[in-house]
């Protein structure tokens, strides 16, 4: 594992930080991350960062982790982010290293988490004429960063890195690119960090208003069939206990969006599961039958809505509660908009807050849930990827942080997999990202050490960024890895099968490598199960290993997720598959 190197105390580095020296502009770079308690970099250098790196030299209070590739830096990055509610920091050269990094940026930008990127240009002089490794990565990634800087002048440079993690890390969270010219990484100046942030014209809302939280409380008095959607944003305003407390004195059951999962506990009586396309029977039919409906930190995504002018048919009132003002009736008619971090708006409810008229209903759900649980036909012959699933949850008793790759495996983890503690489950939602699973998983473990982390992989997406197996061999860093592997695209085959008829179309995986050669290859444990007695074995010791372990699971190639809601259709208008 990456560890910090120096023995000096907080108080003493930062002193020696903040001595006013004239520096070059990678010196200030160094600098200024580290006094932003800037723990590891994750990243790949190139002609453009080489001052830059070259500052790092020697450094022994700078971590830095050198991936494979720019992909599995922003990676890990954004699983360091999430695990810990940290800004997480990635660095790459120009051109193709930057561009490299568009994936990952897009994906934090997609799910709100806080990342700086840093990315090397070519020098000013040059910039606009096509000079070597040159791309105009600001222009690329407009669309995708909550804001970008292109620095000219190394004097701007503390000022820009203290704005950026500041502007990453309020408001809605998302990912910032800070874009350094050469030149400008050689420049000298004299350092000074400022102490606060002046940003005209950037100004989250962060408290409520008080009469839309009073609007809300009251809605829920007069509520009898009342229901709380419970997204991301719980989670990424560390508003885990507030949503706890709320539930408990209000009594509405909870159901967790797939970035929601672990911000409410699965434990939970009222938690009913995960809504939408793979959604749980009883989450499904509760958000159907509900006559009030309270999104909190939730966008209403299409994958939760399904078909949206069928969705929550019968709510009278619908109340969301989101940071974005944007995110406000964008999918959903909202009768009552509260804008405010998801933290401070409960904290305000709660004051006030009573229950709804909801005991019938809970009774209702609970009968429901008991009468419908997830399900699958269990095989004495076959390894059923949903046990692998169950029996990863059983032996580390519900407390790893579970890292996702996309695709089947990733519903299966949703469903299967039992969160009760927030930053526990972490997965690419809005982009899909294949690839994400196993580097986030690298950035998650450094961010929590003492923790078990599990990479649950496909076959498909864990050769995106296999070559990460190297830096987790090389530093011990002891990431346990499950490949689902099931030799064929999933998702894409489930597809394939139920909307366009069996017509399958290139989704054959067959031709993969061997996972466990592979893994050894890089100098990981690999070991491989086909069967429940060997899957027992093989896990257990993988989780006592110290070190990386990869796990190939070996399943059923034509197992499907269920329950199934195909597109066009209502989120109660479930495929139940073999329970059905």
């Amino acid at each position: 594992m990456i560890v910090q190197t120096t023995q000096k105390s907080k108080e003493q580095l930062r002193a020696e930080l903040l001595k006013p020296d004239v520096i070059t502009g990678s010196e200030m770079l160094l600098r200024s991350l580290l006094l932003e308690d800037v723990d590891c970099v994750f990243g790949y250098p190139g002609g453009a960062v080489l001052y830059i790196y070259d500052a790092m030299h020697g450094n022994p209070d700078f971590n830095h982790l050198l991936t494979r590739h720019e992909q599995g830096a922003i990676h890990a990055a954004d699983g360091y982010a999430r695990a810990t509610g940290k800004v997480g920091v990635c660095i790459a050269t120009s051109g193709p290293g930057a561009t490299n990094l568009v994936t990952g940026i897009a994906t934090a930008y997609m799910d709100s988490v806080p990342l700086v990127i840093i990315t090397g240009n070519v020098a000013t002089s040059v910039i606009g004429t096509d000079a070597f490794q040159e791309a105009d990565i600001t222009g690329i990634t407009m669309p995708i960063t909550k804001h970008s800087y292109l620095v000219r002048d190394v004097r701007d440079l503390p000022r820009i890195i203290k704005e950026a993690f500041h502007i990453a890390s309020t408001g809605r969270k998302g990912p910032v690119l800070i874009d350094i010219p050469k030149d400008v990484s050689n420049d000298k100046a004299p350092f000074y960090y400022p102490e606060k942030v002046e940003i005209r014209g950037y100004n989250p809302t962060v408290q409520p208003n008080k009469l839309q939280v009073e609007r809300m409380l009251e809605a829920i008095e007069e509520s009898e069939r009342p229901m709380i959607i419970a997204g991301h944003g719980v989670v990424s305003s560390d508003a885990s206990a507030e949503l706890i407390e709320f539930v408990n004195r209000t009594r509405i059951p909870v159901v967790t969006t797939l970035l929601g999962l672990g911000g409410f506990p699965s434990a939970h009586e009222l938690w009913l599961g995960m809504p939408g396309m793979h959604g749980a029977y009883t989450a499904n039919k509760a958000l159907q039958s509900c006559d009030l409906l309270i999104g909190i930190g939730a966008r209403f995504d299409d994958r939760v809505t399904m078909k949206v002018n069928g969705f929550a048919p019968n709510a009278k009132k619908i109340v969301h509660i989101d940071i974005d003002p944007a995110e406000i009736g964008k999918i959903v008619s909202t009768q009552i908009p509260v804008v405010g971090d998801v933290k401070a708006v409960l904290q305000l409810a709660l004051q006030k807050a009573k229950p709804a008229r909801s005991e019938a209903w809970i009774s209702h759900v609970t009968r429901m849930k008991q009468e419908h649980p997830l399900r699958y036909k269990d095989s004495e012959t076959e390894l059923k990827p949903q046990y692998v699933i169950e029996m990863i949850h059983e032996t580390t008793k519900g407390e790893a942080i579970v890292t996702t790759d996309v695709g089947q495996h990733q519903m299966w983890a949703a469903q299967y997999y039992r969160f009760n503690h927030p930053r526990s489950f972490i997965s690419s939602g809005g982009l899909g990202t294949m690839g994400f699973g196993f580097p986030s998983a690298i950035g998650a473990q450094l961010a929590s050490p003492g923790r078990t982390v599990v990479s649950i992989n496909g076959d498909g997406g864990m050769q995106m960024c296999s070559q990460e197996l190297a830096i987790c061999a090389i530093n011990n860093i002891p990431v346990k890895i499950a490949v689902i592997n099931n030799q064929v695209l999933g998702m894409v085959r489930q597809w394939q099968e139920i909307i366009y008829d069996n017509r399958y179309s290139h989704i054959d995986l067959a031709g993969s490598p061997d996972f466990v050669k592979l893994a050894e290859a890089y100098g990981v444990k690999g070991l491989r199960a086909t069967n429940k007695e060997e899957a027992r074995r093989a896990w257990t010791e993988a989780l006592e290993t110290p070190g990386p372990v990869l796990v190939e699971f070996v399943v059923r190639k034509g197992e499907n997720v269920y329950p199934m809601v195909t597109q066009g259709n209502t989120i109660d208008d479930m495929i139940l598959g073999d329970s059905e």
